[in-house]
């Protein structure tokens, strides 16, 4: 996209919201405390790594099943069902 097409781009949305502070946000740091803190838990059927907010984590433990896996699962009840 051309220079001119973002700045427009820009000055829609800055017209649309005042406090629009572009792309890549302000020099402030993101707010922390807002946030839930996240642990690292490997998926037990994949076998990856996922952020996890900590209370979920703390629920599902050994046992945690990523989104995608989960998708993957009820896809195939599905099409065994039909």
């Amino acid at each position: 996209m051309s220079r001119r097409k973002d700045r427009e781009r820009v000055i829609a949305l800055k017209r649309l919201n005042p406090d629009y502070a572009g792309f890549r946000g302000s020099d402030k740091e993101r707010d922390q405390s807002r946030s839930a803190p996240m642990l690292a838990l490997a998926c037990s059927v994949c076998g990856r790594k996922r952020n996890v907010p900590a209370g979920l984590a703390q629920e599902q433990g050994d046992g945690f099943i990523c989104s995608s896996c989960t998708e993957k699962q009820e896809l195939e009840t599905v099409s065994e069902n039909s």
